[in-house]
Order: C-alpha cells, then structure tokens, then sequence
C-alpha cells in the first residue's frame, strides 16, 4: 500500500461551550492539518496521486477556516469546535470534494499545537 500525506495550516479562534476550564473563554491556534491517502497502486509517472492535487483541496478547505473565529461557522454552530469535531469536518469535506478520489482517504490529523493533535478517520488504522 502506498500513503501519501499533505499538510496545510490555518489561524482561527475557537471556545468550547461545554468545557469548564481556560479552553471555554475565546481563544486562538495556529492549526496545522495533515490528510493521508491510501492507494494500492502507483499510476503513470509512479504516483499515487499528485500532491499538487491534493494539497489545492486541503488548502481550499484551510482557507475557509483561516482567520475565524470557528464557533461563528456552520459546521460549528451547534457542535463543539473541538480539534476531534474539526478533524471529522475537514474530513468530510475533502472526501466529498475530491469525488472518486475521496474513496482513498485514509485519515485527518489536527495539531493544536506542537505536542498535541486528534485524528479522524472513517477506517480502523493500526499504525
């Protein structure tokens, strides 16, 4: 199996309503994204997938969430905007985006910070 991952980042605001604690007053990450695809075979060129291609969807999601403040935003106005409920939404929304593609997505990771990320994926991963 071939894995390819692509990374991206965002600047947004975000509190969580139902936390008691300093994460509940408004505050702010520099989140830094990672999506991995699966493939079994390499195509023409040796490539999985084009990099390009992949890192231009990640990126438009990114764009979207960069510079707000995310409980303002649909996905977010009545979910927590927790890192696991935004990992699971910019899943959902790469997958769809990229059509026939999306079947190859292996997982979402969010880094809040450098030492602290959650994950989401709709497979069991055993790495």
């Amino acid at each position: 199996m071939f894995i390819i991952s692509v990374r991206s980042h965002y600047d947004s605001a975000h509190f969580l309503r139902s936390y008691k604690g300093k994460c509940e007053r408004l505050h702010g990450h520099r989140y830094e994204v990672e999506a991995s695809l699966s493939f079994e075979e390499v195509g023409e060129g040796g490539m999985a997938y084009d990099f390009t291609d992949a890192k231009a969807h990640l990126r438009a999601i990114t764009d979207e969430l960069d510079h707000q403040n995310l409980n303002d935003l649909p996905p977010f106005l009545e979910v927590e905007s927790s890192a696991e409920n935004q990992a699971r939404y910019i899943y959902g929304e790469l997958k769809r985006r990229m059509g026939e593609t999306g079947e190859h997505l292996l997982y979402v990771r969010i880094w809040e910070t450098p030492n602290q990320w959650a994950q989401y994926s709709e497979r069991a991963l055993w790495f």
